[in-house]
C-alpha cells in the first residue's frame, strides 16, 4: 500500500519506519531542509550534534525499543551524570542522597517533606484531579515555601520560564514520574543515555531503512493541499506536483492541518479556547574545556537570563564532539515573546553577562563557537484544565488519518512519548492498513 506521511519529525519518521517494516511503500514530506523537527541536528563546525539538548532515560522503553529495531541498540551509551543547583550565588551538587541531605539551603524537615512529596506524587494514578490545581500552590502546600523556592521553582523556570505560574500540577506529576526513573534502582545514582552520533545517526539510519524498503523522503517541500480522490485514496499537492496515495497520515501541528486539508476530510473542535505554546531560545557554546561539572544546573537566581545550564559533555564523550565540549543555555518563553525574534548579537551579550555572573572566571576567549538556535513552538503550555482546551480532531474519510502531539495531555513532551504514540497508532490501525488493497489514482 502507498502511504503518504506529512511531517518529517521524529513522529513522522518513526511511523514511516514502522510502516516500512510492514512492507508498505511510504513517502515522507518535510517542509524543512533537514529531517527531525525539534530533535534535528546542527553543524557545530568540528562535529554534528543535536540542535537542542536530549537524553534517554532507562525507563524510555518505547524509544529504546525503536532504537533497537532500527539497529542502533548497540550504539546506546549510558553514563552516570551529576545534577547541580545554583543557589545564593553558589553551586551545589545534588547527585546523591547524601548530597541531598547535606544541601544547606533547605532544612532537614524541608528535605523530608520533599522526599514524601516525590513518593506521594509517584504513586498518583488519577492525574485529572491535579488539572485544576496550580503547580505552585500544590508544591507550596506539600513541600513548604523554602523548599519550593530553592528546589522546585528553579526546575519550573528551567522547563517553563515565567509561564509556570499558570501551569497545573499535572506538569510536575508527569515530570516526577519520568525523571526519577533515571536513578539506578540499586545505587540511587542518576544514569542517562544517548545514541552514539546523536539524533543525526538516528535519522540517517531511518532514512536508509525507508529508502531501502522502496519508500521516499522529500525534504524542503511544502504540502499545500490534501483532498480525496474520486476513485479512492488521497491526492497530496506539494510545490508544483501532485501525488496519489492509498492513505495519508498527517503528523504536523493542527494549525497546519486546518490550513492545507480539504474541509470535508475532518472536523476540528476547540471547546475550551486557544492552546498556548512555549518556545525556546538556546545558545550553544563550543569550548575547549567544560563550563560546569554537571549535566544539568538548575538556576535559582532571577538575575540569570537563561533558565539552566546543560553540560552535554558530562553525558557525551568528547570523542564524539571533535574533542570539544558543548554546553546548552536555554530560555523558555511563550511563543509570542519578543526574545524569540531578538537579534543574535543581543542574545549573545545578554547570555554572556549571565555567564560572567555565574562563572566569574569565565573568559570569552575560551569559546570556539557560539550558536543561537530557536524554536517557536516546542510544546503546549499545560495550563489549568488543559485537557478541556485540547483540539478534538475527527477525520471523516477512511483514507485520511491524523497523528500528532496535540493530544498529549498528561505527559511532558519527549521523544519516548512520541514513539509511544506511534506504536499505539500502529497497534490501532496496522491491521486495517495491512489488509487493504491499493487504490488506483482517480
Amino acid at each position: 500500500m502507498r502511504i503518504g506521511i506529512v511531517g518529517g519529525g521524529l513522529m513522522g519518521l518513526a511511523l514511516a519506519q514502522r510502516l516500512t517494516a510492514r512492507h508498505h511503500e511510504v513517502t515522507v514530506f518535510e517542509r524543512d531542509r533537514q529531517l527531525g523537527g525539534l530533535a534535528t541536528y546542527h553543524d557545530y563546525g568540528p562535529f554534528f550534534w543535536d540542535r537542542f539538548y536530549h537524553c534517554i532515560l532507562p525507563s524510555d522503553t518505547h524509544l529504546i525499543r525503536f532504537l533497537t529495531d532500527i539497529g542502533l541498540g548497540d550504539e546506546l551509551r549510558w553514563r552516570r551524570t551529576l545534577t547541580g543547583f545554583y543557589v545564593d550565588e553558589q553551586f551545589y551538587s545534588m547527585s546523591t542522597s547524601r548530597e541531598f541531605l547535606r544541601f544547606p539551603p533547605v532544612a532537614l524537615w524541608g528535605k523530608l517533606r520533599l522526599a514524601l512529596t516525590i513518593l506521594y506524587c509517584s504513586r498518583i494514578d488519577d492525574w485529572r484531579r491535579l488539572e485544576s490545581v496550580p503547580v505552585e500552590a500544590w508544591l507550596l502546600r506539600t513541600c513548604g515555601r523554602r523548599t519550593y523556592e530553592k528546589i522546585w521553582k528553579p526546575l519550573l523556570l528551567a522547563k517553563l520560564g515565567e509561564s509556570y505560574r499558570r501551569v497545573s500540577a499535572v506538569f510536575i506529576w508527569s515530570y516526577i514520574k519520568r525523571l526519577f526513573s533515571a536513578r539506578h534502582s540499586s545505587g540511587k545514582k542518576e544514569h542517562l543515555g544517548h545514541v552514539s552520533g546523536g539524533y543525526k545517526a538516528v535519522f540517517d539510519r531511518v532514512g536508509a531503512l525507508i529508502r531501502g524498503g522502496g519508500g521516499d523522503i522529500r525534504t524542503d517541500v511544502a504540502v499545500t493541499r490534501i483532498e480525496p480522490a474520486a476513485g479512492g485514496g488521497m491526492w497530496v499537492d506539494y510545490d508544483d506536483e501532485r501525488a496519489h496515495f492509498d492513505k495519508v497520515v498527517f503528523t504536523s501541528p493542527v494549525s497546519v492541518l486546518e490550513r492545507v486539508t480539504a474541509p470535508e476530510l475532518l472536523r476540528v473542535d476547540t471547546p475550551g479556547g486557544t492552546v498556548e505554546y512555549l518556545g525556546v531560545v538556546c545558545m550553544v557554546l563550543v569550548t575547549r574545556r567544560p563550563l560546569v561539572p554537571y549535566f544539568v544546573v538548575n538556576i535559582a537566581d532571577a538575575r540569570i537570563p537563561f533558565t539552566g545550564v546543560i553540560g552535554m559533555s558530562n553525558l557525551v564523550a568528547v570523542e564524539e564532539t571533535g574533542g570539544r565540549h558543548i554546553t546548552y543555555l536555554p530560555k523558555y518563553v511563550l511563543s509570542d515573546d519578543p526574545l524569540l525574534r531578538c537579534p543574535d548579537e543581543e542574545l549573545r551579550e545578554l547570555f554572556f553577562d549571565g555567564l560572567r555572573r555565574m562563572l566569574p572566571e569565565f573568559k570569552r576567549a575560551e569559546i570556539e563557537g557560539v550558536h543561537i538556535n530557536r524554536a517557536i513552538k516546542v510544546q503546549p503550555l499545560q495550563v489549568l484544565n488543559y485537557s478541556r482546551l485540547v483540539p478534538q480532531v475527527a477525520t471523516a474519510h477512511d483514507d485520511f488519518l491524523v497523528l500528532n502531539t496535540s493530544q498529549f495531555v498528561n505527559c511532558t513532551l519527549n521523544n519516548n512519548e512520541v514513539v509511544r504514540a506511534v506504536d499505539e497508532f500502529v497497534a490501532a490501525y496496522g491491521a486495517t492498513l495491512d489488509c487493504r488493497d491499493p487504490v488506483p489514482a482517480g
